[in-house]
């Protein structure tokens, strides 16, 4: 099969893995709220605690198999291992949808176990892209990743919302599994007839960035560089702090408020609806601001503001939202609106600091290790999130507002880190086997 043209492979890598992300942040904002129903009869601590594991095994699996399906591209091509991963989204998604069906907790686990392993090729669709780009634009095209990602979680609750509203049915619904799993079906018969196939069988494979603990070993030699991974885990175990709890927390709060409305103890399965539905809005609303402040706000101040400056000012707005957060788990005061800018706030300061950090990181590293050194970055990001949303699920079955105030607590240390990973370190110079250069301002 002749090798495609760039431009052609791109747009549709990029709307293979963006169908298929569709998929994810369409059942991502109601696991939390069904895990919570099918873990009623359980204790609160042994209901946090099982709720944590099943929303942090699709990001463990992920962590697990990302490498594998890497190396099996190198060997077998990247256009069958990207069929693989979409059947397996298609299967394991309409097997959540059946799991929801059927109350089925142990069920829902397989499913998630397996939508993680199938959807651990974002390694491999990136390495579809190096393959047909030239080094020069290569990174304008892992842009698109990230564009996908955006995407899927604006476009997904919004699907997820408009499934929810035709079925109109309450409680555990299996639609949005059965509409992610036909997203999914989608992308597996766009990339079936289209995708092409980009490896060069007489092109040597590129070292990928799998996690190897001598790759961390190295990166933490300098010490500004061990600070800004610190930096990474306790902003990533933050973040994953919200993303763990964000649902549960705007369905309580939907909860209370028809409660207020309808002057009733319990729930009717109107209500149930309509709150699964608000939830879906909310997160869209999430989805619409980090795309315009990482995508447009972000984009315009890193030309005229240092990476320094813009890492704190993300970390004191990030502060600001958890406390905010933290507020409304502890009284409930403000409703949805002020839940809405809290979380507005939280989100875009989360936008600031990570291109900022991994800019530090990428600045003060030899370009000959920068693979091996953001690697690490990527396998200490994931690490952290896997224990954040255990930890934070965990923590809002103890009291809601605890994980936003142990977030905003985190955050407040990481401010101070990375001032002194500024004032410390320094930028990597090619005239020096160490690292000396002025510290970055």
């Amino acid at each position: 099969m002749p090798r495609p043209a760039p431009k052609t492979a791109l747009f549709l890598v990029f709307v293979t893995v963006c169908i298929d992300l569709l998929g994810f942040g369409l059942v991502l904002p109601l696991l939390p709220i069904y895990g919570e129903e099918l873990t009623s009869t359980m204790s609160p601590a042994t209901a946090g605690m099982t709720l944590g594991i099943l929303m942090s095994c699709y990001t463990m699996m992920q962590f697990l198999f990302a490498p594998v399906w890497g190396r099996l591209s190198d060997r077998f091509g990247r256009r069958p291992i990207l069929l693989m991963s979409l059947t397996g989204s298609t299967t394991f998604y309409f097997l959540f949808g059946l799991a929801s069906a059927w109350r089925s907790l142990p069920w829902m686990f397989v499913a998630r176990i397996g939508a993680g392993i199938a959807g651990a090729t974002i390694p491999t669709a990136q390495a579809y892209i190096a393959d047909v780009t030239t080094p020069e634009k290569r990174a304008r095209g892992m842009a698109l990743i990230g564009a996908a990602f955006g995407l899927g979680f604006t476009l997904g609750p919004l699907i997820g919302a408009a499934a929810t509203f035709v079925s109109r049915d309450a409680g555990v619904s299996p639609w949005p599994g059965y509409a992610a799993s036909g997203l999914s079906a989608i992308a597996l018969c766009f990339a079936l007839f289209k995708l092409p196939e980009s490896l060069r069988r007489e092109k040597a494979p590129e070292e990928r960035r799998h996690f190897h603990l001598h790759l961390l070993l190295d990166a933490i030699k300098v010490p500004s560089i061990a600070v800004l991974l610190v930096v990474v885990f306790f902003s990533v175990f933050a973040l994953a702090n919200f993303e763990g709890t964000i649902s549960l927390l705007i369905n309580d709060t939907l909860k209370i408020q028809s409660r207020q409305t309808t002057a009733a103890e319990t729930l009717t399965d109107h209500d149930r609806w309509l709150v699964s539905l608000r939830v879906f809005l909310v997160f869209a609303y999430i989805g619409v601001i980090q795309c315009l402040v990482q995508g447009v706000l972000v984009r315009r101040l890193a030309n005229t503001v240092s990476e320094a400056k813009l890492a704190v000012t993300g970390v004191l707005l990030s502060v600001a939202g958890f406390v905010l957060l933290a507020v409304m788990g502890e009284t409930r005061w403000g409703g949805i609106p002020l839940l809405m800018f809290a979380a507005a706030v939280e989100v875009g300061g989360i936008a600031f600091v990570f291109p900022a950090i991994q800019a530090l990181i990428s600045r003060r590293t030899d370009p000959a290790e920068q693979g091996g050194i953001l690697g690490a970055g990527e396998s200490v990001s994931a690490m952290a999130r896997i224990t954040g949303i255990l930890f934070g699920v965990w923590l809002y079955s103890v009291w809601p507002s605890v994980p936003f105030w142990s977030a905003a607590a985190m955050m407040a240390i990481v401010c101070g880190l990375v001032l002194w990973a500024v004032r410390t370190g320094e930028d990597y110079s090619a005239d020096s086997s160490a690292v000396t250069c002025s510290p970055t301002p």
